[in-house]
């Protein structure tokens, strides 16, 4: 694989994931979501810029479109007919199964995203590397543990995805602990 990814490829997923996510904000701000993904794929950018492995542009669309069928309109069949299955079934793997019960979701989710190329396990870390921002004030000391726990659980499932990322989200995890009183 090479780290070398298509500028239309990037600007086609992002216009596609504006569009899905138009009006819906970043959760406990004014921010629109749009600034979410975008930071995702910036940690992405970082990502793809230490191993050459990666197919970039997989892991681009990926990190742009990934809660697009969990939190939009969009489908699964939307995401193959504009990205094609490979990145229908990223996005698949890295949305939640709202089906299970809470407590299961994100163990569900991470089976499936192992089963999936590495560029997808990527994008897992960057979305959690971005959340890990301070958490909404709603939120409750057991809610934003169990955040914390999970973003743990996401680094010892996925840490071998890239040292840069793995590493990354391992630091906020210990920083996250500052909002545990």
């Amino acid at each position: 694989m090479n780290n070398n990814w298509q500028q239309d490829k990037y600007v086609k997923a992002c216009k596609f994931a504006a569009q899905a996510h138009n009006g819906q904000l970043v959760p406990g701000t004014d921010l629109p979501y749009l600034v979410h993904l975008s930071l995702v794929s910036m940690e992405i950018i970082a990502a793809i810029g230490t191993d050459d492995r990666y197919d970039a542009d997989l892991a681009m669309q990926c990190a742009w479109l990934h809660d697009t069928i969990e939190d939009t309109e969009t489908s699964y069949d939307d995401i193959v007919e504009n990205f094609g299955v490979a990145v229908a079934d990223g996005v698949l793997a890295l949305t939640k199964n709202n089906s299970l019960p809470k407590s299961e979701q994100m163990g569900d989710s991470l089976r499936r995203i192992r089963l999936q190329p590495k560029e997808v396990w990527v994008v897992k870390l960057a979305d959690r590397i971005t959340n890990l921002q301070p958490p909404p004030s709603k939120w409750s000391q057991e809610k934003i543990a169990n955040y914390r726990i999970e973003a743990l659980l996401i680094y010892e499932e996925l840490k071998d995805a890239n040292e840069m990322l793995a590493d990354r989200l391992l630091a906020k995890a210990q920083e996250y602990k500052a909002f545990i009183t």
